[in-house]
C-alpha cells in the first residue's frame, strides 16, 4: 500500500496565528492546552500503533495538531470537538495543510460525554477502532470510561492525560495510587504507561506534567454480575479506603454481616481493603451479593 502524503504540521507560530485568525484562545473551562510540537504528535501516533486499517476517534482536536499527524497514518479520523468555533474551523485547516487527506476527516461537533455510537459511525460508516487523544484534563477519566462503554468497537486507546491521572489509571492492586479509575479501566482492558510529555510542548503551558496511557481492550472478567453492579462494588470499596471491605461494603450489601457473607462467598478476606483487590475479585464480590430480603407480608 502506498504511503500516505505527509501533512504540514502545526508549530508554535502556526498555532498562535491560527488561533488569532479564528479569534479564539484556549480556555480553562474546556481544559484546552494545544500541542504545538510536531515531534510530540508524531510520537503519540507511533505510540498508538495506528495503521491504514484504523478508524481513529480523536476527542478535543482543538486546532488540529494531532489530527494532521493521525491522518498521515490512519484510514480516517473522526474528531469530536465541543468548541463550535474549533469544530467549524478544523476541516479548513486540514484542507489547507493536508489537501490530499481532507476527505479522510469527519468532524462531530459534540460533547464527548454525550456522544453516541451512531454519532461517530452514522449510516453504516465503519466504527472507530482506536481512540487517540489529548484529553481535556478536567474530564479525562469520565470521557475515557464513557467512550469505552459506548463504543465496543474501540480495540486500542492512547490518550494524553495529567501525569498523576496516568499513574492512577495504570496502577496495580496494592499500589498507593490504585483506586476507582484503575479498577474501572481494567474492566475494559490492560492499561500501561506509554511515556511522559513535557509541559513546553503546549500552549498555554500547563502547570502540571502530562503522561501517555495505553489501553489494549480485552473481554471483561467472567461474572454473572453486570458492569453496573461491579462498578457499584468498586465505588463502595474505595469510598473510605481505611475501612475493611466488611465495613466499606456494609451499605452496599445491607449490613456488615451480609457484606462479610458475600466476601467469603467470593473467596475474599473480609478484613482486606479495596486497594488489595483486582477487578476480577471485585466482580466475584458483586456476583455474590445477597438477594434483598422480601418485604414483610401484610396482615
Amino acid at each position: 500500500m502506498p504511503a500516505r502524503p505527509r501533512a504540514a504540521l502545526l508549530g508554535p507560530a502556526e498555532v498562535r496565528a491560527l488561533a488569532e485568525r479564528l479569534g479564539t484562545r484556549p480556555t480553562k473551562q474546556l481544559g484546552q492546552n494545544f500541542v504545538h510540537d510536531a515531534n510530540t504528535v508524531r510520537r503519540i501516533v507511533r505510540a498508538a500503533g495506528v495503521g491504514p486499517g484504523d478508524v481513529v476517534l480523536e476527542v478535543g482536536p482543538g486546532l488540529g495538531s494531532l489530527t494532521l499527524a493521525l491522518l498521515e497514518a490512519a484510514r480516517s479520523v473522526v474528531a469530536v470537538e465541543v468548541d463550535p468555533v474549533l469544530a467549524a474551523a478544523l476541516p479548513g485547516t486540514v484542507a489547507e495543510r493536508a489537501p490530499a487527506l481532507a476527505g479522510h476527516l469527519r468532524v462531530v461537533a459534540a460533547d464527548a460525554l454525550r456522544v453516541r455510537a451512531e454519532d461517530v459511525a452514522p449510516d453504516g460508516a465503519p466504527p472507530p477502532t482506536a481512540l487517540v487523544a489529548n484529553l481535556p484534563y478536567n474530564v479525562a477519566v469520565p470521557v475515557l470510561l464513557t467512550l469505552l462503554e459506548r463504543l465496543p468497537s474501540l480495540r486500542t486507546v492512547l490518550v494524553m492525560v495529567q501525569a498523576e491521572v496516568a499513574e492512577r489509571l495504570a496502577a496495580e492492586p496494592g499500589s498507593r495510587t490504585y483506586g476507582v479509575p484503575s479498577v474501572k479501566a481494567a474492566w475494559y482492558g490492560r492499561v500501561t504507561r506509554a511515556g511522559a510529555v513535557g509541559r513546553t510542548v503546549f500552549w498555554p503551558v500547563p502547570r502540571v506534567e502530562s503522561g501517555l496511557v495505553r489501553l489494549e481492550r480485552h473481554d471483561p472478567p467472567a461474572t454473572s454480575a453486570t458492569r453496573e453492579e461491579v462498578f457499584a462494588v468498586v465505588d463502595a470499596a474505595f469510598a473510605q479506603r481505611r475501612k475493611t471491605l466488611r465495613a466499606a461494603l456494609a451499605g452496599w450489601a445491607g449490613s456488615a454481616e451480609a457484606a462479610e457473607a458475600a466476601l467469603r462467598a467470593a473467596g475474599v478476606d473480609p478484613a482486606a481493603r479495596g486497594e488489595a483487590l483486582g477487578v476480577a475479585e471485585l466482580a466475584r464480590v458483586a456476583a455474590a451479593r445477597p438477594a434483598p430480603a422480601p418485604p414483610p407480608a401484610r396482615a
